[in-house]
């Protein structure tokens, strides 16, 4: 399985990510430890997680998603030196304070998150969501400290603009700290709009590395959702229901049409075009089952032309 080296970070991953959003919220113990290890046994490498995952399900309070991964490393030994774990930091805690980007917080919240993770250090430390209250420098302040002390390896930004990471640099340069070697944008076949071609550029550039997240749209570009009844009953259906449009719908149509001439599944496709696309470093993408992992294994072997590229791309702009 070819790598890519990840932005500046100085280290590289396989070209597919699995989401632990799903830890703990769609998936018990059981079933994460099942569906991590069949992702490890295909060859790939690299977990995207949060300490807010999953504190939207009822009964949770945040965490859990860490805490999962945390048993796992402890129940494997020397499976921890074979991954790259990510995890962020920003999303409200429900605790007062416990939430943002101002340094008090993320030196705190790191600690928390190690420790539910059971581990030594974080791979790639994310500032989750931007915060119009904290200051670039303290923020990167933090991160600085932190790098400094070997908690964590690298960071990343995600949900971050052309403005916020431009305005970032800008302090880093003038303050001597460090830069986000990875951003993590929204980006899919039917959603484009949050890595615009001048932010792309600029990742390109500055070789910052881009890690995609609803890189299936919520599952609706696996095409299990194609009328509105299909939207009741799954636990991400909600999520799933705004590219339920006309644009949507075109983009399922000519999925459907790519993958039949390569006799591949809609998913398998459309991460196939993510990986492939110029800028990407890999797409992120969840798992509920270990057909999904083995479609992942697929979607990296998918040879896409370039005829399939261009249409792909068209049918969602």
């Amino acid at each position: 399985m070819d790598r890519k080296a990840l932005g500046s970070t100085g280290f590289d991953i396989a070209p597919i990510v699995i989401g632990g959003n799903v830890f703990g919220w769609t998936l018990d113990e059981q079933e994460s430890f099942r569906i991590l290890d069949a992702f490890i046994d295909l060859g790939f490498d690299a977990i995207d997680t949060a300490d807010a995952y999953s504190r939207w399900a009822e009964g949770n309070k945040g965490g859990e998603s860490e805490s999962i991964l945390g048993k796992w490393f402890k129940a494997r030994p020397g499976m921890r030196d074979r991954v790259k774990l990510f995890t962020k930091v920003g999303s409200d805690m429900g605790i007062p304070g416990h939430k943002g980007l101002k340094s008090e917080w993320i030196l705190k919240a790191v600690e928390d998150s190690l420790s539910r993770l059971g581990i030594d250090y974080i791979d790639l430390y994310f500032s989750h969501w931007p915060d119009p209250d904290a200051d670039h420098a303290d923020t990167l302040d933090a991160y600085d400290k932190l790098l400094k002390a070997g908690k964590i390896r690298s960071i990343g930004a995600s949900n971050y603009d052309m403005a916020l990471m431009t305005g970032a640099l800008e302090a880093s340069s003038a303050d001597g700290l460090p830069f986000y070697q990875v951003l993590q944008p929204e980006y899919n076949l039917a959603s484009r709009e949050k890595f615009p071609a001048p932010l792309k550029d600029f990742c390109i550039e500055r070789n910052i590395g881009v890690i995609t997240y609803f890189s299936l749209a919520s599952g609706f570009l696996s095409g299990k959702y194609r009328t509105e009844a299909d939207f009741k009953g799954p636990k991400r259906g909600d999520m799933a229901k705004r590219f339920y449009n006309k644009k949507g719908m075109h983009v399922l149509s000519v999925l459907d049409e790519v993958a039949a001439g390569h006799n591949a599944e809609l998913a398998e496709v459309a991460l196939a075009w993510i990986i492939r696309s110029e800028g990407v470093t890999a797409p992120i993408a969840s798992a509920t089952s270990l057909a999904q992992i083995e479609s992942f294994a697929r979607a990296v072997e998918l040879a896409l032309s370039d005829e399939d590229m261009a249409r792909l791309t068209a049918a969602g702009l």
